[in-house]
């Protein structure tokens, strides 16, 4: 048996390099936009002005069973439920990796896992740390508080609102992960399986923006804050197997190239064989 018949070969990268910066790039010129509407436009006040009720002086979905009941409580629950069962799974596989599952597989779950936990806890200490007021909490519907623009210091006096990003959404963003699953296929299937993630997203951050709890730049940076974690976690988590496999194939090798020499070969002099002549 020829030497590195025993090798371990390294495993295949979910995303190449080019990929990678390529959605890294497309992430950076979409933030463009989302901070303008945030900045420069009237379009959140003009979606909340809609879904506001003048006459009333509330949201009318407000406390809707579809918009609070249904989507704050039961699908966030159901949302949450998946995400442990994920990061249960991972964490098993960690303590007893199962032969069943591959390397890749097992990098996959990692990268789920992960992204179930670094998706909501990065999007809620934003949250935390942020000065933007929810819709309702304005004295332009009802609340007291000023409306604040993206980049607008916090008046004297004036409590943060702790309302941006959007906190509620990132309990369905995390599933832009799974498209994983569907790499490092042609990509087609894991970009439908990343766009449904985002619709469930979408969706559940609009029933929040219908009951006045956000505006619709804060689901748009949970998100964009989604898609980045997913992109980073995937590139570092895959170049630490991509590392690790590739040091132990190495060590195979190594071995390998011990084991299967039982003896040294024979040295037939010749010219330039690079064996000395016998004296």
């Amino acid at each position: 048996m020829r030497d590195g018949d025993f090798a371990l070969r390294p495993l295949q990268p979910l995303l190449e390099r080019r990929t990678g910066a390529v959605l890294a790039g497309g992430l950076a010129l979409a933030a463009l936009p989302i901070a303008w509407i945030g900045q420069f436009s009237d379009i959140d006040l003009r979606l909340a002005d809609w879904l506001f009720d003048a006459a009333t002086r509330r949201f009318p979905w407000r406390d809707a069973w579809l918009a609070d009941a249904f989507n704050h409580q039961i699908l966030k629950g159901l949302f949450t439920l998946a995400a442990l069962g994920f990061i249960a799974a991972a964490l098993l596989d960690l303590a007893r990796p199962s032969t069943r599952r591959s390397s890749l597989d097992r990098l996959r779950l990692r990268i789920v896992a992960v992204c179930a936990v670094l998706v909501p806890l990065a999007i809620s200490a934003l949250k935390q740390a942020s000065s933007s007021h929810c819709p309702w909490d304005l004295a332009r519907y009802g609340g007291t508080a000023p409306y604040l623009r993206l980049f607008d210091a916090l008046p004297a006096g004036v409590a943060a609102g702790h309302c941006l990003p959007a906190g509620h959404a990132s309990s369905a963003l995390w599933l832009v992960a799974v498209a994983v699953y569907w790499l490092p296929a042609p990509a087609r299937r894991a970009r439908a399986a990343a766009l449904v993630a985002l619709a469930l997203g979408a969706g559940s951050g609009w029933l929040q923006q219908m009951r006045g709890a956000h505006f619709l730049t804060h689901t748009l940076w949970s998100m964009w804050l989604s898609c980045a974690i997913v992109l980073g976690v995937t590139l570092v988590l895959q170049r630490r197997g991509l590392t690790v496999t590739g040091a132990s194939g190495n060590a195979a090798r190594g071995t390998g190239s011990t084991a299967g020499s039982h003896a040294p070969s024979p040295c037939r002099p010749g010219p330039g064989s690079g064996c000395p002549c016998p004296d």
